[in-house]
């Protein structure tokens, strides 16, 4: 299996588009931030859109997008949200939003809440051969959640929810310039980078092995 994930769109729908159409993959996976507060028709439009290219997409939404942008996934039938579905072997959960910061941005929750949805979701995969985390925030205290000033501002829900469950691969985004890969109690992580610089990652699960690579593309 292969999967496509972006993460920080950020209204960028077009050069999405592009690396959609360019790359061959199984599942597209959309972890947040699809609008910068934008409005339910160009989610209903670009998603619906990027549903052709793929077997199956999922999405959870971020903290720049609304609290009704994860109503309207969930009406679409893409909603990880607090949900899980197996395809074939490999189960898929999430949890939209992000934890509450200083920013006050648009759709932010707090950890309890965090750690509720991820519970819900898991409940549907947990006997899944592997189990793929799809959260908007990374985990606290890796190296994905470090912003410039150098400090971690990741989801402790997240963090402990992967240290207590067996997780095999986290795709997350969120902190823009915490894009990379990192491990994490043995669950390997990614930070897919921001989709508006043409930012995004592959993941490839086959034979008992994950491999990721993160791409920037150059068009």
């Amino acid at each position: 299996m292969k999967i496509l994930a972006f993460t920080d769109i950020h209204s960028a729908y077009q050069k999405v588009q592009k690396i959609i159409e360019s790359e061959k993959f199984d599942i597209l996976v959309i972890g947040g931030d699809i609008t910068n507060v934008g409005t339910l028709g160009e989610v209903r439009t670009n998603l619906s859109n990027w549903e052709k290219f793929a077997r199956q997409l999922l999405a959870v939404v971020g903290n720049m997008d609304l609290p009704q942008h994860d109503n309207l996934i969930l009406e679409l039938g893409y909603s990880i949200n607090g949900r899980g579905i197996i395809i074939e072997d490999v189960g898929f959960f999430g949890c939209s939003a992000a934890p509450i910061s200083p920013l006050r941005t648009p759709y932010e929750i707090n950890e309890s809440r965090i750690n509720e949805i991820l519970h819900s979701g898991y409940e549907a995969v947990k006997d899944a051969k592997y189990k793929v985390l799809v959260s908007h925030s990374p985990p606290y205290g890796t190296k994905l959640d470090i912003i410039h000033s150098g400090i971690h501002v990741g989801s402790t829900a997240v963090r402990d929810f992967i240290e207590n469950s067996k997780i095999d691969l986290v795709i997350c985004g969120h902190i823009h310039e915490g894009r990379g890969t990192d491990l994490l109690y043995n669950t390997k992580i990614v930070n897919c980078g921001t989709a508006a610089k043409m930012q995004y990652a592959t993941i490839e699960i086959l034979d008992d092995q994950i491999n990721i690579t993160n791409h920037t593309a150059r068009y």
